[in-house]
């Protein structure tokens, strides 16, 4: 048997062997955490461990349970999924906003110091976040932002667009730059090329820088502890996931509920914008 053919033959055995081993280890974790939200209390006490479960038993009580007003005996996250919609969709939107001109300027126009901002961007993105904790905190309090959607919005802004314009520059240089000099010779201003010819084409990175945006605001902690503790009807879904993990009363059911309920929205617009999300990602990975 020669190289080639043996190295063929490896493959094919180890290639399904990988990826299953890679969903299993990715599946189960979320699989076991559904199946506690669905168990009744009394029968996870007594089979803590056990991964089959009776159809018949499983019941959607603890998520009524979490998604119910505090008011009526529940644990309110349904305001908290309204909360964090709100706060990471705008964070999204005003960050695309800043981040597309900006990327277009650093991968088009020529200025001084121009090979040296995306370092800076990097730079500023790597500051650990508890750094920026006391200065934010003093600023916000001054600005009156404290305990304000608004405010929290800003800092997510501040953390994201760094590495949202480090994202979209390389994609627009993948971009050739005769189609857009076409486009100014045909009449068209410097935004009218970035809306008509480079924003369509760079859509896959726009969409991807997006959902990775959405994903740090929405699973963002600290941040939301530290502006948002005082006012408990502007809380989100990580405020309140951590309220239930650090109480003793909670049930692990109501736990796991409350872990899935927050889970499900990232993996359903991971799953909605899975190809243009892998375009993305993949862009400026290879210039041409």
């Amino acid at each position: 048997m020669t190289r080639d053919r043996f190295e063929r033959a490896v493959l094919a055995v180890l290639r399904p062997v990988v990826v299953v081993g890679f969903l299993i280890a990715t599946l189960l974790p979320f699989y076991y955490m559904l199946m506690l939200s669905l168990r009744p209390i009394e029968d996870l006490l007594r089979r803590p461990d056990s991964l089959l479960v009776d159809l018949g038993q499983l019941t959607l009580a603890t998520y009524a349970d979490v998604l119910r007003p505090v008011a009526e005996g529940g644990q309110g996250f349904l305001g908290l999924l309204g909360n964090s919609a709100v706060v990471a969709t705008a964070s999204v939107l005003v960050a695309l906003v800043i981040a597309i001109p900006g990327a277009y300027a650093v991968s088009r126009l020529e200025f001084f110091g121009r090979r040296q901002v995306s370092a800076l961007f990097l730079a500023v993105y790597l500051f650990p976040a508890i750094v920026l904790a006391i200065p934010l905190f003093v600023l916000l309090t001054r600005m009156q932002l404290r305990g304000s959607a608004t405010g929290l919005v800003l800092v997510y802004i501040a953390q994201t667009v760094p590495v949202a314009i480090y994202m979209l520059k390389n994609y627009f240089e993948t971009i050739p730059a005769s189609v857009e000099e076409a486009g100014l010779v045909d009449g068209l201003s410097r935004v009218g090329v970035i809306r008509r010819i480079s924003l369509p084409l760079a859509m896959p990175s726009v969409v991807a820088t997006g959902v990775f945006v959405f994903m740090i605001a929405w699973n963002e902690f600290l941040f939301a502890l530290l502006f948002l503790v005082e006012r408990r009807d502007r809380w989100t879904v990580s405020l309140g996931l951590a309220q239930l993990s650090g109480s003793v009363e909670i049930p692990t059911t109501v736990l796991m509920a409350g872990s899935v309920v927050i889970t499900v929205p990232v993996v359903l617009l991971f799953f909605l914008t899975e190809r243009l999300l892998s375009q993305g990602l993949t862009s400026g990975a290879e210039k041409g």
